[in-house]
Parts: structure tokens; sequence; C-alpha cells
């Protein structure tokens, strides 16, 4: 047996990593400017979180649901304050993809509507309802396409306000559309959401499983704006690289028993992990280093010859050049050992680095893509 082949991949075989470095089984040390789909959120094997989930795992690795597990209260609590959202409840599962699920159900379950707004260019995952509200027909398959999803143009809002109405189950939209390759929702457009949502009885969902966790400087991407939304998803680095994800679910949204449920959600190693992330947030101030190291790298980048366009907050960039950016993300890799990641959108590279990154690292990886983007200007040139 082998394993089903729907990944490209590059022909590297890490075998370590620590803080924002990864070494292969050569021995070669890499810069990880992308932390695995911006999963890597405190550094990689940071020794408060490896130290919490190795002490969680000596005592009890898993029991189900049907047991009350007190992690989950210290993380909920935790979270609550973290965020600003301590009134709000939480319900644990394990992916981005499965939060999002839950979250556009649950709506359903609130309003007893099916209706959903979504957006051009977004990326909710890849499981059933999640991969329909995602605008890529090349990833959905025909069972996909049964439900009454309709597209709209980002930030356009007199095409929302048509669509919207008393029919509308849910509109749900990213903080930052993250795989479309950073863009980013208006302050004025989110906050017609807001309006027209409360107007109609819609349940707004944003879905923060890669803007969210302090990466744009602020624990939230929509918190730049100040709305509030009725149901927030998270995953990617609420566990460093274990999977947990959750819904941060707003007071008027009731719960009942049966109407979700997880068999590993939530489990004593997640919790823990997801615990440790947050208390180190909390002592070395990463969303703050986020937001500093985050204008400092967008700032240098806007002067470095063959980039168009950059794009995002704190640290998540997106760089569009003139060109199709495939060629330069290999050679960020094999000639200047630095992981970078790709978007739908070919010209762009998208940078999520750990939060922990340092200003030297930044001036490296500025180094090694300026001379990248040198060489490759060079050979077009000839």
């Amino acid at each position: 047996m082998k394993p089903f082949d729907v990944y490209p991949l590059f022909d590297i075989e890490p075998v370590k990593a620590h803080d924002c470095w990864i070494w292969d089984k050569e021995g070669r040390k890499y810069l990880d400017f992308y932390g695995g789909h911006a999963v890597i959120s405190i550094g990689h094997t940071h020794p408060h979180y490896v130290k919490k989930i190795e002490e969680q795992l000596e005592k009890i690795a898993f029991y189900s649901n049907s047991v009350k597990i007190r992690q989950q209260e210290e993380l909920a609590k935790k979270l609550g304050e973290h965020s600003g959202y301590d009134n709000y409840a939480l319900f644990l599962c394990n992916s981005g993809a499965e939060a999002n699920e839950n979250a556009l159900k649950l709506s359903s379950f609130h309003n007893e509507r099916k209706k959903i707004i979504a957006f051009e260019k977004s990326f909710h995952g890849r499981t059933s309802l999640a991969v329909a509200a995602t605008n890529d027909a090349s990833i959905q398959a025909e069972v996909n396409k049964l439900h009454d999803i309709i597209f709209l143009p980002l930030n356009e809002e007199s095409a929302f306000e048509k669509a919207i109405n008393k029919d509308t189950c849910a509109v749900i939209i990213e903080g930052i559309q993250g795989v479309a390759g950073i863009h980013s929702p208006s302050d004025e457009f989110l906050k017609l959401l807001r309006k027209k949502c409360d107007e109609t009885g819609a349940v707004l969902i944003l879905d923060e499983v890669q803007s969210g966790y302090g990466r744009t400087g602020k624990f939230f991407a929509h918190q730049f704006t100040g709305i509030r939304p009725d149901i927030i998803t998270i995953a990617k680095g609420m566990g460093n690289g274990f999977p947990v994800a959750g819904l941060l679910i707003a007071p008027h949204i009731k719960a009942k028993h049966g109407m979700l449920g997880t068999t590993f959600g939530g489990g004593y190693l997640a919790c823990a992990a997801a615990i440790a992330v947050l208390d180190v947030i909390k002592t070395q101030q990463l969303t703050t280093n986020s937001q500093l190291v985050g204008d400092y790298l967008i700032g240098k980048l806007k002067t470095i010859e063959g980039v168009k366009e950059v794009r995002g907050k704190g640290l998540m960039i997106g760089v569009e050049l003139h060109f199709n950016a495939t060629q330069v993300r290999s050679d960020l890799v094999f000639k200047h050992q630095i992981f970078t990641g790709s978007a739908s959108n070919k010209n762009t590279i998208r940078l999520l680095p750990p939060l922990t990154i340092t200003k030297a690292e930044a001036d490296q990886f500025l180094q090694g893509f300026a001379l990248t983007l040198q060489t490759h200007l060079q050979s077009v040139s000839q």
C-alpha cells in the first residue's frame, strides 16, 4: 500500500523543527515562512507546548465526550479572555472544515432556513457543506452541489443587499481570504453584513480558521472592524500542529443535546495543546509581535523590484508578482532554504510564518526573496 497521490510534493523530508526552522533528513536547515498553512503559531516544538502535551499524555490521553472533561472548561475560559468573547460558548471539533460544516449546520438549526451566502474566491474546507460554500468547482464532486448556496463578489455592497433576505440562513465570510491570495473584506462591507443579518435574522459566520489566533495583529481579523459575529470558526494556529478546532457561538444561539457531536473533538491532548498555545501567545506577546514584524515586512516588500502588490495584515501577507510565482517559490526552497506558500492566484506568494518570527529572520527572508526576484527578472530580460 502507498499514500493516495493527491498532493504535489517538494522532494524534501523534514525530520526536525524548532521555532521558525526546519531540518530535512540530509541536515539542511530551512526558514519556515509558511508555518504549514498558517498552523504553526507559537513556533515548532515550543518547550511549554511539548511539556503540556507530555504531562497530559502521562495522565489520560482520551475519553469520549460522554464524560466531563475539565480541560475543555479551562480552554473555554482562557479563549474567552484572550479573544474578548467570554460570553460566547465553545464547541470543539478537529479541523477548520469541520468547524465550518458545524457552523453552517448550527445556523440552520437556529433559524430553520437553508439559503447560504458565500463569496467569490472563498475557501472554507473540503467536507460536504464547507466545500459547497467554497468557490472552487475543481474540488467539488457532484454530491457537493446539492446545497442552496450563492457566491457574491467580495466588497460589492449592492450585490449583497439584493441577495440577502428573510430566507437567508447564513452569511459566511473569511476574516481575510487566505487561499485566494490574501484579500480583505472592507470595514464598511463587514458592518453592512452585520446590519443586514440583524435585519433578516440570518446568522453571520466569520471564518477565522487562517486569520485568527493573533496572526493579523488582533486576536481575530474582524476585530479591526469592531463587529461581533454570531459564530466564529477557528482551527490551524489554535493547536500549533495538533488537530483541534472550534466554534465560538453567541449567547442567542441555543444548544440542544444531540444537535452537534464529535468523537475526538475536545479530547484531553487537543485541549492541552490549545491551552499551551494561548499561554505562549500571552506570555510572549505574539499578537503584538505579529503586528510589528508584519508591518516591517509589508513595508520592505513594497520596495522590492518585481513586486506588483502587497496585501494583508500582520503575519498574513500576500505578495503578488507581475508573473507566475511557481518558479520563485521553488527557487526560494532549493536555493535559499526558505518555505513559502502558494495561492489560487498563481502570481501570488503567501507568507504565514510562526508568530515568533523576528526582524532578523524577516531580513533573511527579504534578502533571499529579493535575490530570487532579481535573478528571475534578469533571466526574463535576456
